[in-house]
């Protein structure tokens, strides 16, 4: 909660507020020596921003109720779904503190931009969720793998990470059917789409071939839509065999 959010942080010293019988160490305490990892920087409240800023440009913070200042050397991390410069111009997130965390950006592309990611995937969360739940799936049917390739995907990773999990409450053998997915993500025309005799292999092939042909077979531009490094690219045209026609 946005109350709660500084004391969290930063800490807090005993009489700082009603309840606070003694200390209470922030994040950036814990942190000393290590890594803080602040996910969804978007979204905090702008009176946080201005704490946060002084702690990035300086190192230094101090705990609710406290008149003496604290060194932090802790490396941050920022994540955020949101896009920072457009929230910078609509005044609704600090420039200084935009340009302050922006110091080594990276940039993850969506899921529907980097569907050779998708079988790989899968195959981690298939092997997660038999460790969880003490199931041996093995996969997915040819046809349900066929559903994943061409859905969209606006939740991303998360979205089939809980897709997978659906999955495996519904499929009560070792193979995840079609009829084992969400059924909103099953289109009504699907079955033209299905091809036979699929493998995950085959699938990221044709993912990465298909991207390729848009593309005029230009690495660099595939890769770019992708979401790979170009040198990931061309190890994988060479491990799945893919040849450009003449």
């Amino acid at each position: 909660p946005e109350t709660l959010c500084e004391s969290e942080l930063f800490g807090y010293k005993a009489g700082a507020f009603t309840d606070a019988r003694k200390d209470k160490p922030g994040r950036f305490a814990m942190a000393r020596n290590g890594t803080i990892f602040l996910d969804e920087i978007g979204d905090i409240a702008p009176v946080v921003q201005v704490r946060l800023l002084r702690v990035l440009e300086s190192g230094i913070y101090e705990p609710l109720g406290s008149t003496k200042g604290e060194i932090s050397n802790a490396r941050v991390i920022t994540a955020t779904h949101r896009d920072l410069e457009s929230l910078v111009r609509q005044e609704k997130f600090r420039e200084d503190l935009y340009y302050r965390i922006n110091v080594m950006k990276l940039f993850l592309p969506p899921l529907a931009k980097r569907k050779e990611d998708i079988p790989l995937l899968i195959e981690h969360f298939i092997g997660r969720f038999n460790n969880l739940q003490g199931k041996e799936i093995i996969g997915l049917s040819q046809e349900a793998l066929a559903v994943l390739m061409l859905h969209s995907w606006p939740g991303n990773v998360r979205e089939l990470e809980n897709t997978i999990e659906h999955a495996f409450v519904m499929c009560p053998g070792n193979l995840i059917q079609r009829r084992h997915l969400p059924q909103h993500l099953v289109p009504k025309d699907s079955s033209a789409f299905m091809p036979t005799g699929a493998t995950l292999r085959d699938m990221e092939k044709r993912a990465i071939h298909d991207a390729l042909e848009r593309n005029g077979w230009k690495k660099v531009a595939t890769a770019r839509e992708l979401g790979i490094n170009k040198n990931t690219l061309r190890r994988k045209i060479e491990r799945l065999g893919i040849v450009e026609p003449s």
